[in-house]
């Protein structure tokens, strides 16, 4: 069994402090069916919002090692761009999205994640690399016109990485903005400066990054769920919620726990 994130502390279990425990499943409106409570929410409130953007700006985008993996000028060039585009509501990796269906053209792949999104009249970014725009076997030019006439593009030099790129045209959209890659982010949450703003990008992770459950070529495209409620261990009242696993599995942000161990606090005998 593996217990996420900090165990109980010590002032909880020192003896004569009793309490009772059951395995349980988290409802999705957040509430315990153990024992009823419900538990801390998914959405940042605006400060927590504000006080991570500036954060990721600041010690990702900024003064991360983003360069390594692009110039400053291109990065310059890509703010210009979003900075002239409406806010977004779902930023959209492109050339990961694109590998997601080994079976299916790339081109294709992605012209059909960006069609089925497109027909809800969102705002789309798709972030993609140039050698995408070079008509290839993966890469069709009329499918690439399709999705660049549904979506707003930014193309990168070959060489550069995408996330910063993703991270800053998300945040920069406001809390209601979604992205979608299979990437975990664990390098940029790395670049963070402390625990405390580790936990909140994780936080903000879990509730803007869309997983795709099912590929569009069988199935009309799908999106794993995204949940109310925080995933980790916490307290609420004389109540701890436990997420567990058995198969001993490291859980990424966007996997969710299906169990979950409640304890609650025993009520003393009376004399």
């Amino acid at each position: 069994m593996v217990l996420y994130h900090h165990p109980l502390p010590a002032a909880d279990s020192i003896p004569g402090r009793q309490w009772k425990g059951q395995f349980t499943t988290i409802q999705k409106s957040g509430q315990c069916s153990g024992c009823g409570r419900t538990i801390e929410p998914i959405h940042l409130s605006p400060e927590e919002y504000e006080f991570l953007k500036e954060k990721i700006m600041r010690d990702v985008i900024d003064g991360g090692d983003q360069y390594k993996k692009t110039t400053p000028q291109e990065l310059k060039r890509f703010e210009s761009f979003v900075n002239s585009c409406p806010p977004f509501d779902i930023v959209i990796d492109g050339l990961n999205v694109a590998k997601m269906f080994p079976k299916g053209r790339e081109s294709q792949n992605l012209l059909g994640v960006v069609s089925q999104l497109a027909q809800q009249n969102l705002q789309l970014l798709v972030l993609g690399r140039k050698h995408m725009l070079r008509p290839s076997s993966q890469w069709r030019k009329e499918e690439m016109e399709q999705v660049r006439k549904q979506a707003h593009c930014f193309f990168a030099d070959n060489i550069s990485e995408d996330d910063p790129f993703l991270l800053y045209a998300t945040l920069n959209s406001g809390n209601h903005c979604k992205f979608i890659t299979k990437d975990l982010l664990r390098d940029h949450k790395a670049c963070l400066p402390d625990a405390r703003t580790q936990r909140l990008f994780f936080k903000w992770q879990q509730g803007h990054q869309l997983a795709i459950m099912k590929g569009f070529q069988k199935s009309k495209l799908t999106f794993q769920h995204i949940l109310s409620y925080d995933t980790v261990v916490q307290r609420t009242g004389d109540s701890w919620h436990i997420p567990y696993d058995e198969d001993l599995v490291q859980r990424s942000s966007c996997e969710v726990p299906t169990k979950w161990l409640c304890l609650q606090r025993k009520t003393p005998d009376p004399c």
